[in-house]
């Protein structure tokens, strides 16, 4: 794995984004996007909470806007940053990497951007979702673990160690450095709707800075730290290491929903049999799926958002009730309404043979009501697929809906139009650093 790591980092080390337009903007998508989910996130109670506890225990320079009061430091900006982008579960991710490289990626380095000009940022984010993604497919983590908080540092590391400017080795050496100290996160506070797990991702941002300085400041890695990972940590092998040439940056998704992607494809198909139907004679509800999603997203009877938003049965039910399924749906008096608790127990969960044994993505609802009317969808892509793409125009709906409650909407929209259209040696990023500080060269 060592050589064909080292083989991808050299590729990308010497990336031009002028000569790649359809990456450059894929690039640019991903900031806004996990923006957007971070602006909604900043407004959770806990994160709030995390946020001044760890300005008031460790001040540093980084703030979430000019006038966001006392700053935090490199790390504790990663951390809550992080937090911050997964909290709705509204954010980007990666089928084959069957979790979101860019998440990490994105934390770690923002505290470090008012040091970059955009190009450079971009291109770290590249660097990094590369290698988290390629990663993500080759260590196929065990039954019970939770992908944010294992491989995403190796991407982290990658991405702050290209924007320290530091040789493919190095960045391959920062890699290895946190491959020998990856946590093994569970899966457990999903299933009890403990918001540990939004932890995670900050974990994994923070590890891939400490790594990626280490390796700065003169510190080695052994060589075949990661296949080395892959056996004692998971017990196998690892999958061989993807370095073909491609960018797996376009085959990754946003999302339309906040709930895991497996979700989706439920609420979509429940969402075009809405119209056709009176939701209160609904009898029940049968969802086939293929199996992975039920493995992941089999909460029942969800208590907290963190188990609605790994819940199958609570995404079509909270389509069917309300339409929509965003933030707003987890919150109160919404999230316990009575009609949706009802529908929610009316869905049976089955899983579908063929789509599964063909690792195929998709969703079939059947819905049967009182009047003795059947109806039925099949869904087998949602937006943000490869076979759906988003439009910019609705990702820059979804960041400034997003952002409602965090920004004046005339700086959630000049946000967007920087972050989509600004000069790759626009100085300083983040755009949003007040004007009168200096940014050092």
């Amino acid at each position: 794995m060592d050589a064909q790591l080292l083989g991808v980092l050299r590729g990308l080390h010497t990336l031009d984004l002028n000569a790649e337009p359809a990456l450059q903007t894929r690039a640019r998508w991903l900031v806004m996007d996990t923006l957007g989910c971070i602006m909604a996130g900043l407004r959770a109670e806990p994160v709030t909470r995390l946020a001044q506890g760890a300005a008031a225990a460790d001040p540093g320079s980084f703030r979430f806007t000019p006038d966001a009061g006392v700053g935090l430091s490199a790390a504790n900006a990663a951390m809550v940053l992080a937090m911050a982008a997964c909290w709705d579960e509204a954010c980007e991710g990666h089928a084959g990497a069957h979790g979101r490289p860019g998440v990490a990626a994105l934390a770690a380095l923002l505290p470090m951007a008012s040091r970059l000009t955009y190009g450079q940022f971009l291109h770290g984010l590249v660097v990094g979702y590369e290698v988290g993604a390629r990663m993500g497919a080759s260590l196929r983590i065990n039954k019970g673990m939770h992908v944010d908080g294992n491989w995403p540092a190796l991407g982290a590391a990658a991405a702050v160690a290209h924007a320290l400017g530091l040789s493919p080795e190095q960045i391959a050496h920062a890699v290895q450095v946190a491959a020998c100290q990856l946590p093994m996160s569970l899966y457990l506070p999903v299933r009890s709707g403990a918001t540990a797990r939004n932890t995670y991702l900050g974990h994994a941002a923070q590890l891939g800075q400490s790594a990626a300085l280490a390796v700065a400041g003169g510190i080695t890695a052994p060589a075949g730290a990661v296949a080395e990972y892959a056996q004692i940590g998971l017990g196998k092998p690892p999958v061989p290491f993807d370095a073909s040439q491609g960018f797996e940056l376009l085959q990754g998704y946003f999302k339309p929903y906040a709930a895991v992607r497996h979700v989706h494809y439920g609420a979509l198909a429940a969402h075009a049999l809405r119209l056709s139907l009176e939701v209160s004679k609904i009898d029940r509800v049968v969802l086939q799926v293929y199996e992975e999603a039920t493995i992941y997203c089999g909460n029942r009877a969800p208590q907290t958002p963190l188990q609605a938003q790994f819940s199958l049965s609570f995404g079509l039910a909270a389509m069917l009730r309300w339409g929509r399924l965003d933030p707003w749906v987890y919150r109160e008096p919404q999230f316990q309404d009575p009609l949706l608790r009802a529908l929610e127990g009316k869905v049976q969960v089955q899983v579908d043979a063929p789509w599964t044994q063909q690792q195929q993505r998709g969703a079939r609802v059947l819905i049967d009501c009182s009047d003795g009317t059947r109806h039925e969808h099949v869904i087998t892509a949602v937006p943000g697929d490869a076979q759906m793409p988003f439009t910019e125009p609705e990702l820059r709906d979804k960041f400034l809906s997003y952002c409602e409650g965090s920004l004046p909407a005339a700086q959630a929209a000049d946000w967007a139009a920087q972050l989509l259209h600004a000069p790759l040696d626009a100085r300083p990023f983040p755009f949003w650093h007040s004007p009168q500080e200096k940014t050092p060269c």
